[in-house]
């Protein structure tokens, strides 16, 4: 197995997707192309993977969600904040159809619908948040959640 090395902005959790698509890779190899969680298209299997990419920033009194969704449209991205640690992504990418369907030698991009709930690093609250999507990007930012500093308990 490849030894994978650490820069100084990987995680462990970079690390370890590495690690799982290497072993998938592996296993894939070793079933000769057999595989319950991809399609095979001519021969050769492809990872159904209905995920997607994010980076989380922790910045000063806010929170940035920043998401790759290439090839959605605005219109089908859906964002939610299921509580203030958790927030839902939700798009849909439709899939080709008629002539340019048909007779793929290999097909990888992803289609339907994909989801993620995100943990943050904080608490938020959902006033002042905002949103924006641009060429395929989404960029979330919300507010952290004013924290309690304690309260004076009298002594009798």
């Amino acid at each position: 197995m490849a030894r994978i090395e650490r820069g100084p902005y990987r995680t462990i959790w970079q690390d370890f997707d590495d690690l799982m698509a290497e072993m998938e890779s592996r296993f894939q190899s070793m079933l000769g192309g057999i595989s319950a969680r991809g399609e095979e298209v001519r021969g050769r299997v492809v990872p159904a993977v209905r995920d997607f990419r994010v980076d989380v920033r922790d910045h000063e009194d806010e929170v940035i969600v920043v998401a790759d969704l290439p090839g959605v449209e605005k219109e089908n991205v859906a964002v939610r904040l299921t509580d203030p640690q958790h927030l839902e992504i939700t798009s849909r990418r439709a899939e080709e159809t008629g002539e340019e369907s048909r007779d793929f030698f290999m097909r990888e991009r992803i289609y339907g619908q994909m989801s993620r709930t995100v943990l943050l690093p904080a608490e938020v609250t959902e006033e002042s948040s905002a949103a924006s999507f641009k060429n395929g990007v989404l960029e979330v930012r919300l507010k952290k959640a004013p924290s309690e500093t304690g309260t004076t308990i009298p002594i009798e």
